[in-house]
């Protein structure tokens, strides 16, 4: 199981698409390493700056809704991962997207809009980090060392079984 929480970066717009995360241009890569120096790198933000020591530490990404619409490939949730992104709390997904962040032992959190505008508060106001607790399904944040937030969120059993395995194919390796 991969391990969860960390320095948040937000990405303070819906309908971020594949695209945005990974461009396309880049699908030809054999290797999810070769993946890691373009993450975001299309993504259009006031003030967001993918290359930044922010972002480049970040390991939990909190956005809006409709996160991963657009194509149905695997590479954007790869692109995350190998830049040690391993949670993304979001008000929705594309259901695709969602599930290949589940099938790469990734955690896709959904929490509720106003859940996700208390987080965006946080944004600007120092260093925020996110704690989580898979067992309890909660999620803790604090912002220059103070508790200020807390989360419970959900997770259909076969989906939490795969975070758990680290993925689709470690689940598959330990079960077939």
């Amino acid at each position: 199981m991969k391990a969860f929480g960390g320095p948040v970066i937000f990405l303070d717009r819906s309908d971020i698409n594949t695209d945005e995360i990974i461009p396309a241009k880049y699908l030809t890569e054999v290797s999810k390493e070769a993946l890691k120096p373009y993450l975001l790198e299309d993504l259009k933000i006031e003030g967001f700056d993918p290359s930044s020591e922010v972002v480049l530490k970040g390991r939990v990404l909190v956005t809006r809704s409709n996160f991963g619409c657009g194509s149905s490939r695997e590479h954007a949730p790869w692109a995350l991962e190998v830049n040690d992104f391993t949670l993304v709390i979001a008000a929705s997904y594309a259901r695709i997207f969602r599930q290949n962040m589940f099938n790469c032992g990734m955690l896709a959190v959904e929490l509720p809009t106003e859940k996700i505008d208390e987080l965006f508060a946080l944004d600007g106001k120092g260093e925020v980090l996110c704690a989580v607790d898979l067992d309890d399904k909660t999620l803790s944040f604090s912002c220059e060392g103070k508790g200020v937030l807390g989360a419970s969120f959900s997770l259909r059993e076969f989906d939490e079984a795969l975070v758990r395995a680290g993925g689709w194919v470690e689940f598959a390796d330990a079960r077939y």
